[in-house]
């Protein structure tokens, strides 16, 4: 059986006119969606939408896929949940006017709505959804594509977004899942979980703040230390109940997963306590382990920063924007604590995706990208890199580019004029008896005596010199400063979408982010179609 299509008129009644003209001033994106959504939603992309449902064996879906992916744009554009959402289908005459619909009763229900989200995010069709906003710019008069270049100049950085769990503390992260084993063994033993805590050995399990329920001065190391002890001894006690009697269910979720949990968490926090000779007891691990995991209910958020003061604790919203339209032609989404340089490939790969203007003939990003493959990859086929270069800085000594650096002759030469050979991604050490003897030394090396200068070659340092190179001069400093452009698309993106993650889990989260990049390229061809 076909799927149901979206059939909205394309013309405009006199009333719709009239609130047209209202809705101008204060809701502008919702003129645009009601002139343009069949060219939006146009016959071929409809196709694309009803080929979601095709393999399912489900039938007939009651609600066309345009119209929910309609309603996405119009939660997106103004920041609702599902609930309020469904609630603007019936009670909001500018949605209504969008949606073409009619009545006091909603269109659908929350269920329906969020079916679809899986489905578009399970299809990759949010990616398509981003990519039509592309392609709609290039069918109206907003842009006249053919004076734009043959080759793209594509901007990218980030902006950081907050993660929607709760990010705990050691003692906090161990209880909260071990609560979680608690309530699924409960619940498959036929118990009620507070009495389960107790026939386990494990009472501080049973109700209220498990900081509470230890009691102790926090500020007093040794009852910190006793505290600790005693947690995971019940956590301990519960774990053995739970593959004792219910050994078939630990094999399999929830109670696998629970398990696993907090062996992860026990790897990533704890380390044998050095005053234990036997090394059974576990201590607060010194320092942070990599990858940690801060939240129970949300796995994929990550301790990061932006900047040394900066920090995050959720993700990155990456976006690639075209300079010379203005649109966002990609997204990404990593965990907070993955360097920028991972997103670079996804944003690459999807940029590749588009009929024409795939060729990057320019590629603005900051520092943090600078290692990733890509970069190199488009460097070599002569695509020009516009990046400030890493300081060279050393405080009142010499720094890295008071030394000549021959890359021809992989030969480094100081101020005084000593040379010594040098190969990419090594540190060059000066011989420590020239130095010894230099008269320079004072302004050079703050080093033991019996050591010499060292300078480190990055692996990139090629690349490195043509960026200071061009940074050094007028023009160069000017071209640094046109991707103030994507600077204001993540601003503007920031306005719309806000600083906190709606949904949990990265994937959910790049969909939210394709979503309002579909809104910023709307909104966008409509500021231009309007210029």
């Amino acid at each position: 059986m076909s799927i149901a299509r979206w059939t909205p008129i394309a013309e405009t009644t006199k009333q719709e006119e009239r609130r047209l003209k209202s809705l101008g001033k204060t809701r502008k994106l919702l003129v645009f969606l009601r002139l343009h959504r069949t060219q939006l939603f146009d016959e071929a992309f409809q196709a694309e939408l009803s080929s979601m449902y095709r393999d399912t064996g489900e039938g007939m879906e009651p609600v066309a896929p345009a119209l929910l992916a309609m309603t996405l744009l119009l939660q997106g554009y103004e920041g609702l949940g599902d609930a309020r959402a469904i609630e603007r289908t019936w009670s909001d005459k500018g949605w209504q006017m969008v949606l073409d619909l009619d009545g006091d009763e909603p269109a659908f229900g929350q269920g329906t709505l969020q079916a679809f989200r899986e489905r578009l995010i399970a299809h990759d069709m949010d990616r398509r959804l981003l990519e039509r906003t592309v392609e709609l710019a290039k069918e109206t008069s907003a842009f006249d594509w053919k004076k734009l270049p043959k080759t793209l100049r594509l901007a990218v950085d980030s902006r950081p977004l907050t993660g929607a769990g709760r990010v705990e503390d050691t003692f906090n992260l161990i209880a909260h899942a071990a609560r979680k084993l608690l309530a699924s063994a409960a619940a498959l033993a036929g118990h009620e979980a507070a009495a389960m805590a107790k026939k386990t050995g494990a009472p501080l399990l049973a109700s209220g703040s498990i900081k509470a329920n230890l009691d102790i001065e926090w500020s007093d190391g040794g009852q910190k230390a006793a505290a600790l002890g005693k947690l995971l001894e019940q956590v301990g006690a519960l774990e053995e109940w739970v593959r004792e009697h219910l050994p078939q269910q630990t094999e399999r979720p929830p109670l696998s997963e629970h398990l696993a949990t907090l062996k992860q968490l026990r790897e990533q926090d704890l380390e044998p306590d050095p005053s234990d000779p036997f090394g059974q007891k576990k201590r607060i691990r010194d320092g942070v382990a990599e990858d940690r995991r801060i939240s129970i209910e949300e796995p994929e958020m990550r301790h990061g920063r932006k900047s040394k003061s900066h920090t995050i604790n959720g993700y990155k919203s990456h976006l690639g924007v075209d300079l010379d339209t203005e649109l966002v032609l990609a997204c990404a989404v990593t965990p907070a604590n993955r360097p920028e340089a991972e997103a670079l490939g996804p944003i690459a790969a999807d940029v590749g995706r588009y009929a024409e203007r795939t060729q990057v003939a320019e590629l603005h990003i900051d520092r943090g990208y600078l290692a990733a493959e890509q970069t190199h990859q488009l460097a070599a086929n002569d695509t020009e890199i516009v990046c400030k270069p890493w300081s060279a800085a050393a405080g009142p000594l010499f720094s890295k580019k008071d030394f000549l650096i021959d890359l021809r002759k992989k030969q480094i030469t100081c101020p005084a004029g000593n040379s010594e050979p040098l190969e990419l991604g090594t540190i060059v050490r000066f011989d420590p008896s020239t130095c010894a003897a230099c008269p320079l030394r004072p302004q050079c090396t703050a080093a033991a005596p019996d050591r010499g200068r060292t300078v480190s070659i990055a692996a990139d340092e090629p690349l490195q010199q043509e960026l200071r190179r061009k940074a050094s001069t007028r023009a160069g400093r000017r071209r640094l400063r046109k991707r103030v452009t994507i600077e204001h698309r993540l601003a503007h993106l920031s306005r719309k979408q806000g600083r906190r993650a709606r949904y949990k889990g990265v994937r959910k989260n790049l969909m939210d982010l394709r979503r309002h990049s579909s809104v910023l390229n709307l909104e966008r061809i409509h500021h231009a179609e309007a210029a």
